[in-house]
């Protein structure tokens, strides 16, 4: 897709990506597949947004692992900042941004925690050396020097030598549920569409509007 410079003539309305959808998990799933065949990589990175105790935001990128019964599922050590953070404040929102397909999706809603069985079955998906990464890291706590980490992966290597890794009981998954969905598409001169899927509840319908850009 090749963008239009700002300086580019005008031409008016112009169709665009939303079509009649009134689904925006059917729309979702389209934009993602679309991003997966032109997206360099990870497709499915997202930045995930929190507040500390004191109000404070915080921001990184983490990876989609899923959408489980409407909810957007990501996985990470409970005693990182994020995970402490979700814990006192369980609500995020969410920002995919495709810069090779000039679109982005934010999301927002309340996270609860995944279950114990979805937990065990991403975890004992991930390669060996990531499941021992996990035991190895502290997360987000100081670390004195490379050294310590590469000495506590050889401590949890030579641990679990043989057989299968367990999955550390301070780490598991998160699952957002989407009260609100934004799908931005960019256009010339910033007249960028906007379109928004609103909910109160779970249980509740959507409504749809157009946003100014």
């Amino acid at each position: 897709m090749t963008k239009k410079p700002d300086n580019a003539f005008y031409t008016g309305p112009q169709a665009d990506d939303f079509g009649e959808h009134k689904d925006p998990y059917v729309l979702f799933d389209e934009w993602m597949k679309e991003a997966e065949v032109h997206e360099p990589s990870d497709a499915n990175a997202m930045a995930l947004a929190t507040v500390d105790k004191s109000g404070l935001p915080n921001v990184r990128m983490v990876l989609l692992k899923g959408i489980e019964d409407g909810a957007f599922v990501f996985y990470t050590n409970l005693e990182s900042a994020k995970g402490r953070e979700l814990g006192d404040n369980p609500k995020a929102a969410l920002n995919f941004h495709w810069k090779s397909l000039r679109r982005q999706i934010r999301i927002r809603g309340p996270i609860a925690r995944a279950s114990d069985a979805q937990a065990d079955a991403y975890f004992a998906s991930r390669a060996r050396g990531s499941r021992i990464g996990a035991w190895a890291s502290r997360q987000s706590r100081p670390l004195e020097s490379r050294f310590a980490l590469e000495k506590a992966v050889a401590k949890f290597t030579a641990k679990y030598g043989i057989g299968e890794v367990p999955r550390p009981d301070y780490w598991s998954g998160f699952c957002l549920t989407p009260y609100e969905m934004e799908f931005w598409h960019d256009r010339p001169f910033r007249l960028h569409d906007r379109v928004v899927f609103r909910r109160d509840a779970e249980s509740k319908p959507w409504s749809i509007s157009r946003l100014y850009p």
